[in-house]
């Protein structure tokens, strides 16, 4: 089978590797999606995304959905040809969490990641026509939803978890700082719990477009001179650049919410906070999910439409293209999505 492989920072190649067999409990899966994420990115043009660094040859992936090819000795309840996405998150060892951390598995501190190098050896991803996967991280998709629909369960998950860690936002106006992929689905997501009201800023024009297209009211573009509306009670920060922090906490009301979505670089970095003590702001971050991709499926399900985020798609031997695309900033675009195999449009 053909893989996305990383071996190095500028280094990723289309490789072959051995289709494999499932074992006891899980099932072989035939890929047919793939989104390009950030973390994807960063093991692409860093050799590294956050802490976890690049040693060894790694297959990248971990937004992707297909069908089910074959069963695993011991799995019941799951046909062949059941198309489907995976929960790419699978806790190590037998860690309890405090009660105060009870369900919030997110937060175990020892996570084996689809398509991660934080540990050694590196967890593989899901950019390959083939995978096993266990039956229980198996998440079949509702009727009449797309593989292609199906793959981008894992970042609306992260945008709902994100919702789930603010205050109750029906009826209330919000602001999110940065519109890229996970932004605009924050927007979407926002929707969908009953938002009144969501203005989406950044720099780029492309990344406002789609943030409008998935239902932002008003769009604030940040490198033309606009500034940022004042006085919002929920603020979601989704672009992770530090730069950004003064001016998002100085736009959230006094007494307000900030909840951090982007990831923040893990090295030293000059910001201006002071708002948050002389505002009062409640500052709370926000990492992936627990299960709110059964939410995210759900959502889809009962009509919220994700498809304004994808902007590119590309064949799975055009994966180095389409990192670079993903990667450039002048290019405009969204959610960009492999073809991993399967139909051509849309995944069926």
């Amino acid at each position: 089978m053909k893989a996305v492989v990383v071996h190095g920072a500028g280094d990723v190649r289309v490789e072959e590797r051995p289709v494999p067999a499932p074992g006891p409990g899980e099932v072989l899966l035939a890929l047919e999606w793939g989104g390009i994420c950030g973390s994807d990115i960063g093991y692409w043009r860093h050799g590294a995304t956050g802490t976890a660094t690049l040693r060894h040859p790694m297959i990248l992936g971990h937004e992707v959905a297909g069908r089910v090819a074959a069963v695993g000795p011991g799995v019941t309840g799951v046909a062949e040809n059941t198309p489907a996405t995976v929960h790419p998150a699978a806790p190590v060892g037998d860690t309890t969490l405090p009660e105060r951390l009870a369900g919030r598995t997110n937060l175990l501190p020892r996570v084996r990641y689809f398509g991660s190098a934080a540990f050694d050896p590196h967890t593989d991803g899901g950019f390959c026509e083939y995978r096993t996967v266990p039956a229980g991280r198996l998440r079949p998709l509702p009727d009449g939803l797309s593989t292609e629909l199906g793959a981008l369960a894992e970042p609306l998950a992260v945008a709902l978890h994100a919702v789930s860690r603010a205050p109750a936002v029906r009826g209330r106006s919000v602001l999110v700082n940065g519109a890229g992929p996970i932004g605009s689905l924050l927007v979407g997501a926002l929707r969908h719990a009953g938002a009144a009201r969501v203005t989406a800023a950044d720099v780029a024009p492309g990344a406002l477009k789609v943030a409008r297209a998935m239902g932002a009211d008003e769009t604030c573009d940040l490198a033309s001179g606009q500034e940022l509306p004042a006085d919002m009670e929920v603020v979601f920060e989704a672009s992770g650049a530090p730069g950004a922090l003064g001016p998002v906490l100085r736009a959230t009301a006094r007494g307000g919410r900030l909840i951090q979505v982007g990831n923040l670089p893990g090295t030293p970095a000059p910001a201006a906070l002071g708002d948050l003590v002389t505002r009062e702001i409640t500052w709370s971050g926000s990492y992936r999910f627990v299960e709110e991709i059964d939410d995210a499926l759900r959502a889809m399900r009962d009509g919220l439409d994700v498809t304004p985020v994808i902007s590119h798609r590309f064949d799975l031997g055009e994966a180095a293209r389409a990192l670079a695309v993903a990667a450039d900033p002048a290019a405009g675009c969204g959610k960009v999505m492999l073809r991993l195999g399967g139909p051509a449009e849309g995944g069926g």
